[in-house]
């Protein structure tokens, strides 16, 4: 079970080794930057662009300097010799760090952009699977009137979809780059160096920074992914509450040999489902972190970087393992149409109340007495066990016919728009 919800490439993105990969894609793009307005000789470009990063010996560095972007530029230094002088020129660190912080983003959104699509398209099949398959409805927990489990599901897509549009316009917000040095005056690096820079990295500029790229930026991105784990966990939430033992209309798949309990072997639990809620928490945790990030000493300060090496990694890492794990669910899930039948029924014809309260204000009564007539024979239907219909039709002051109420107690009215609802969707 571990090793289908393994995300390599999430890991790689957010592997020591991606991010000092980027970090000297950043040097370089701002080298050739410097080339083309001729501060740096284009001949030294070529030995620049040789540079290597080798890990171990910027950790030996590291040691000595206890400042992870000196060791890196010393490290780049020794594989590459003099031209090495031109590395770096005029940059401050968040230059390079934020900078290449928005190249690991970018890969990170297309992979969560991915997951979101295939669990959208997931929902989605199985939303028209299930249109005209009738449950009841629930509010408050308590059953109120009947509805479909393809609507249901329906409604999920729509939110997915919202979500995917959310996703959008955070990475529009994250894909950005800075190379404005210390403090964001430009005083070290020109505005064409910046530009040019970026547009070989696939960047937008930051039109204005300090010494580092806003937080504001990051922080809807990590709300973003905290609003995705929320409608996840909600998703969870429901199939984990239809598969209680006294409901059972959906269950999570269930492999052969898979087992439930150490002690109980009858169990089947919705462990994957409770899963998702655990890690959704986790990432609306990390959301409040990143709006925390977003007030900093004056142009810049270093307490948001420690946080973020946490939140950010760890928010991608589940957001894509829930995603994963929720689209298998709803791709196996087991549904029990025969138990939703049962389930609506029990409340014997209780469920059309409101049809009832309907008729009775259209043949004449005031709502507020139309109101009472039903309350007080649904009231007594439920506390005797019995038949809707029975106290309905002995009551005097129900002024509808028995044929007329016989016609109120069908299912198929409540369906009446599912397939208009499914139309405006684009649901077929």
């Amino acid at each position: 079970m571990i090793e289908r919800y393994s995300l390599p490439e999430m890991k790689r993105v957010w592997s020591e080794k991606n991010k000092f990969d980027k970090w000297l894609q950043v040097e370089i793009a701002v080298c050739e930057a410097w080339a083309e307005i001729g501060r740096i000789p284009k001949e030294d470009i070529t030995k620049i662009k040789k540079a290597r990063l080798d890990l171990a010996r910027m950790d030996e560095i590291l040691k000595v300097t206890r400042h992870d972007m000196t060791a890196f530029l010393n490290a780049l230094a020794e594989t590459i010799g003099e031209e090495s002088r031109f590395i770096h020129l005029g940059l401050t660190s968040s230059d390079v760090i934020d900078t290449a912080l928005g190249l690991q983003l970018v890969e990170a959104i297309s992979i969560l952009e991915k997951g979101l699509s295939d669990l959208t398209s997931v929902i989605r099949e199985q939303a028209i699977r299930y249109k005209h398959t009738i449950m009841i409805g629930r509010t408050h927990g308590v059953h109120a009137e009947p509805t479909t489990f393809g609507l249901k599901l329906a409604l999920w897509s729509e939110e997915m979809r919202r979500h995917q549009a959310r996703l959008v316009e955070a990475r529009r917000n994250v894909a950005v780059g800075k190379i404005s040095g210390a403090v964001g005056t430009h005083a070290t690096v020109p505005l064409q160096v910046e530009e040019t820079a970026c547009a070989r990295l696939g960047l937008d500029v930051d039109r204005v920074s300090s010494q580092i790229i806003q937080r504001d930026r990051h922080a809807q991105f990590v709300t973003t992914m905290a609003l995705i784990a929320s409608s996840l966990e909600k998703f969870a939430t429901e199939i984990r509450g239809l598969q209680r033992t006294e409901i059972l209309e959906v269950e999570e798949p269930f492999e052969d040999g898979q087992t439930g309990s150490s002690a109980m072997p009858h169990k089947r639990n919705p462990e994957l489902c409770e899963r998702v809620c655990g890690l959704a928490r986790l990432i609306r945790g990390h959301a409040l972190t990143s709006m925390e990030n977003i007030a900093l000493w004056h142009e810049r300060d270093i307490s948001h970087s420690s946080a973020e090496r946490i939140i950010l990694p760890d928010s991608c890492l589940a957001l894509d393992y829930i995603l994963s794990i929720l689209t298998d669910v709803i791709r196996g899930l087991q549904v029990y149409p025969e138990n939703m039948r049962r389930n609506l029924e029990i409340t014997q014809g209780l469920i059309f109340s409101q049809r009832v309260l309907t008729a009775l204000i259209e043949k004449g009564l005031s709502r507020q007495d139309a109101y009472q007539i039903v309350q007080r024979n649904a009231m007594k239907a439920w506390k005797e066990r019995a038949d809707f219909l029975d106290p309905l039709q002995s009551d005097p002051g129900v002024t509808l016919s028995k044929d007329e109420l016989a016609g109120i107690f069908d299912y198929s009215f409540c369906l009446n728009n599912i397939d208009a609802v499914f139309q405006r969707l684009g649901l077929s």
